[in-house]
């Protein structure tokens, strides 16, 4: 290996070598060549292939029950599975670490290490997942995601348990099941897997008015997220801080992405399901191994204990969000996932997480939804896991020491050295800890005993409405498409008619446009006014990098024989400098010749093998005329174009690549400019740039400075281009739709 290459590795190393990993190295196990098979009780095994059998060395005769290795290897297999999640069974994870800013103002008002002490790196697993799918579903579906984190923190493990929607369905944890039986598959069939679109589902919504919040966000864009990389998390419930002197605060907790806030188009997300089920695990994936992990910035919305009835909504109400407005973020660390997993089932997918396991300086409130929370989440994994002792499992055991006298049970694996397991004891082992060390905060509490839900908890569509006129007008389209659908699937009139109805409280065009895409009763007036009012940071476009980044972003290269090589090896230089992920795509894999007869290109997909759904854009080099002509006589090629345009995507072409793109996106769109063929005038029109010729030979690091309009390169404009995400001018002015894809 070459002292480079070491070098590398040494830092990647010592980058990803926290204080989790380390200890999950105590039971990791290399596989070699070296290692011999052996039984699971440690016998060497010669013969893995045939069972004992009974044979006179030309005819076979009985096999043997004797054989404890053959045996062993079916009992192992027969035993592997074990009960997936009752919900978030599909999900991916990452290990990763979160450090506080050196000028986080949280000492403020908490005195946990964890939010406060910046010479601390905390080691961190994060788990992504969808809802209502089984382990098997698809990745794309329309879904909330959760976002979980386990911190594995001196003081203890801190599991904030989010998605990556601020509000929840319900108000009170104890409608919970009807809420997951309702979106589950129907009983009666087992259908639909992984989506909502199905009677029981919106039966239950159209009935429960305190979901209609969650459910515009839901409908929205949101619920279809780029990338993992490219959404928020909240902590949804509301919790609490304490600080030093003891004062207390409700908070809620929000992670930022480093990247934006980016979602697929509707039907990208569709194809994704069936081309690349998979397709947002391995992305984390792909991300963390080419150099760029993930980053998010945990903020804190603050409300003093004394402020908590000073709002027009419960800050206790999990279907409520706190406006940005009322109360500001304060940003106070970033967290970075920087290793993937060693093994999926022991880390991935016997990590478990509970609401409960905070630390101190951190606390609850008597949100209805939490409260619950805090039993269910930790009363599953003991069915999930096998028993009490599922914290003992290498994935979710604390860094820091565990004592107490919890004895027994299945799977223990801890050896306690003492005559005494109670408290208190006449050793004096084992005993608690005073206040200050991390014990219980007191809280004074007053109430009646009743099954009530107070006044502010009666209201359910001021936000659903703020956050409706809070979107961009290709959002807001995106959420009319989406529940139109949703509620076209399902074919009682009972349902969909009932649901329109709920729309009109929330906003009468929404309504209006719904109810007669999908057969509904249309409104002739408004069920109540609509305020006007907006909120930032309820659109995606308010989540905007603070710095244009084609970081990780995947490049399709599309070319044939005959390509020009130094368009492709400067562009591809051009886009990994930015941080970009290129892959060449051809009529097959391989070696693809030039047309200077030079070094040949090497294709990593051919056309069938990918599609432009895998991809943020596409780029067409230059070559010669034949090569031309063999782009323009490629129905594949031209499939991934008008689809690339019709799913909002940058494209760009130079030359022969040029004419190619206009060559296909001219009989369907007459609104579109292109460069002509002798020009090296570099031409941007609704994302789609193009040039007749253009020297790139000084362009490698011209994707560094991300033009913002203008000539400023082609490559630059390219880049900027890429950068937006998305070209969602083509839908409004109503280009896409022209488009057969």
């Amino acid at each position: 290996m070459s002292t480079a290459t070491e070098s590398v590795k040494q830092a990647f190393t010592s980058m990803t070598n926290n204080a989790k990993v380390a200890d999950l190295k105590r039971n990791t196990v290399e596989v070699t060549p070296s290692t011999g098979m052996t039984t699971d009780h440690g016998v060497f095994i010669s013969d893995t292939d045939n069972w004992l059998r009974v044979s006179d060395g030309e005819n076979h005769g009985a096999s043997l029950l004797e054989d404890q290795i053959a045996r062993e290897k079916i009992h192992r297999f027969d035993h592997e599975r074990i009960p997936e999640r009752v919900v978030h069974a599909r999900g991916t994870g990452a290990h990763g670490y979160f450090k506080v800013f050196e000028d986080s103002p949280a000492s403020k008002y908490t005195y946990a290490p964890v939010l406060t002490d910046s010479s601390r790196t905390t080691p961190v697993f994060v788990r992504f997942s969808t809802v209502q799918g089984s382990r098997g579903s698809a990745d794309t579906v329309r879904d909330v995601r959760g976002f979980a984190v386990k911190m594995y923190t001196e003081e203890g493990n801190w599991d904030l348990v989010g998605n990556n929607i601020p509000v929840f369905f319900i108000q009170d944890a104890i409608k919970f099941t009807d809420i997951i039986h309702a979106v589950k598959p129907e009983p009666h069939n087992e259908v639909p897997q992984g989506q909502s679109a199905h009677n029981n589902f919106w039966d239950f919504v159209g009935l429960q008015p305190e979901s209609a919040h969650m459910v515009c966000w839901a409908m929205s864009d949101r619920a279809i997220p780029r990338s993992f990389r490219m959404m928020q998390g909240f902590g949804v419930n509301t919790y609490t801080l304490i600080n030093s002197a003891g004062e207390r605060f409700f908070v809620k907790f929000h992670w930022q992405p480093e990247l934006g806030v980016h979602s697929l188009v509707w039907d990208e997300a569709l194809k994704l399901a069936g081309q690349d089920p998979d397709f947002h695990r391995k992305d984390l994936e792909e991300a963390i191994v080419n150099g760029a992990p993930p980053k998010w910035t945990l903020a804190l919305q603050i409300i003093p204990e004394k402020d908590e009835h000073n709002f027009d909504f419960d800050i206790l109400d999990a279907t409520k969000l706190w406006p940005v407005e009322l109360v500001p973020l304060q940003e106070i660390g970033e967290m970075v996932l920087n290793k993937t997993v060693d093994e999926f089932f022991p880390e991935t997918e016997q990590v478990a997480f509970c609401t409960s396991h905070i630390v101190p300086g951190i606390g609850f409130s008597d949100d209805p939804l939490l409260q619950g929370r805090n039993f269910s989440y930790f009363d599953t994994q003991i069915t999930r896991l096998g028993g009490v002792n599922w914290e003992q499992l290498p994935i979710n055991r604390p860094v820091c020491p565990v004592m107490n006298h919890h004895r027994d049970g299945q799977h223990q694996s801890y050896i306690h050295k003492s005559p005494v397991n109670y408290w208190p004891n006449r050793k004096g082992a084992g005993p608690p800890v005073p206040v200050e060390k991390g014990g219980y905060q007191e809280q004074k509490l007053a109430g009646i005993k009743q099954r009530i839900r107070t006044p502010k908890f009666q209201e359910h569509f001021n936000q659903a409405q703020l956050f409706v006129n809070s979107l961009a007008p290709h959002e807001r389209a995106h959420m009319i498409a989406a529940f139109s659908f949703e509620l076209s699937h399902c074919d009682d009139p009972v349902v969909y008619e009932t649901y329109t109805k709920l729309l009109n409280n929330i906003d009468f065009d929404l309504a209006k446009e719904v109810a007669a895409n999908v057969g509904g009763i249309v409104p002739d007036k408004p069920g109540r006014p609509n305020n006007g009012k907006k909120s930032f940071g309820l659109s995606q476009l308010d989540f905007a990098p603070q710095k244009p980044t084609v970081k990780s972003r995947r490049v399709a290269i599309l070319l044939a024989d005959g390509v020009d090589a130094s368009g492709v090896l400067v562009m591809k230089a051009g886009l990994k400098a930015g941080g970009a992920v290129p892959y060449v795509i051809a009529p097959r894999r391989g070696n693809i010749s030039t047309s200077g007869g030079g070094e040949n290109v090497w294709a990593d997909h051919h056309f069938d093998g990918q599609r432009s759904t895998m991809f943020d854009a596409i780029y067409i080099p230059n070559g010669n005329e034949l090569y031309g002509k063999t782009l323009r006589a490629n129905g594949q090629l031209m499939h991934w174009i008008l689809e690339a345009f019709g799913h909002c995507k940058t494209i760009a072409g130079i030359g022969e690549g040029s004419k190619t793109i206009a060559f296909t996106l001219s009989h369907f769109l007459t609104e579109l400019s292109f460069s002509s063929t002798d020009s090296d005038k570099v031409v941007t029109s609704y994302g789609v740039i193009t040039a007749g010729s253009y020297s790139l030979k000084s362009a490698a690091t011209d994707v560094l400075n991300i033009a913002s309009g203008g000539d400023q390169g082609f490559i630059s404009n390219f880049a900027c281009e890429i950068s937006k995400h998305r070209c969602y001018e083509r839908e409004l002015d109503g280009l896409a739709s022209k488009v057969a894809y």
